[in-house]
């Protein structure tokens, strides 16, 4: 296995490594997460900002394998992003509860061979939270640095009534895509999800 850098500062993600038996320098970059016109869809916008992360890290760090990626929530065509502060994290959980949306996480890999990128989508319905729920989530600073203003792993908030897909897509690094990606640059290393239902995956054409 090459040296890895994760381009990424969640600390999730590097849980999800760490628990598959993978080492990685943690190391974030700072980009712009702002939409851009070429961004016509959800999935194109995170798979770019996967992209750069991996990309500028590799700048960085050569002669490494770099690991980008982005999570995002979509509901009614809308993308949610990281709430700025508690207001915009109890009104997201408003809007999220009892219905249903998708989560998107975009992985790109470079490496010596080449680069390569993908998307994970899962279908989650969040429960019918309540009102003081929401505030005692919100109040213990744990959706502030979520997309969507939740963590689908967080208990005893245990938010979601159902997913379809993977489930550590929601969490932020679906092992399954990110398996497939390694795979394409010649690393059979056999991830795994556990927890991963029919996972809806698309990889993107080597760049």
């Amino acid at each position: 296995m090459p040296h890895l850098v994760l381009a990424s500062g969640s600390p999730r993600r590097a849980q999800i490594l760490v628990a598959a038996g993978l080492e990685a320098d943690v190391r974030p970059t700072d980009i712009s997460e702002h939409r851009l016109p070429g961004d016509r869809t959800p999935e194109i916008w995170a798979l770019r900002l996967a992209s750069d992360k991996a990309a500028r890290a590799a700048q960085d760090t050569p002669d490494t394998m770099t690991l980008g990626a982005d999570t995002i929530v979509v509901i009614d065509g809308e993308v949610l992003g990281k709430p700025s502060g508690h207001e915009e994290a109890e009104a997201t959980l408003r809007r999220l509860r009892n219905r249903p949306h998708r989560v998107i996480t975009a992985v790109a890999l470079n490496a010596r061979a080449g680069k390569w990128s993908g998307w994970s989508s899962t279908y989650v319905q969040i429960r019918d939270l309540s009102d003081t729920e929401i505030a005692e989530y919100v109040s213990s600073g744990l959706p502030l640095d979520k997309a969507g203003s939740y963590g689908i792993q967080d208990k005893p908030f245990n938010p979601a009534d159902l997913i379809k897909g993977c489930y550590l897509n929601v969490v932020g690094l679906p092992l399954c895509l990110t398996g497939q990606l390694f795979n394409l640059a010649g690393l059979a290393l056999n991830l795994e999800c556990g927890d991963c239902s029919n996972p809806m995956n698309t990889v993107t054409p080597q760049s």
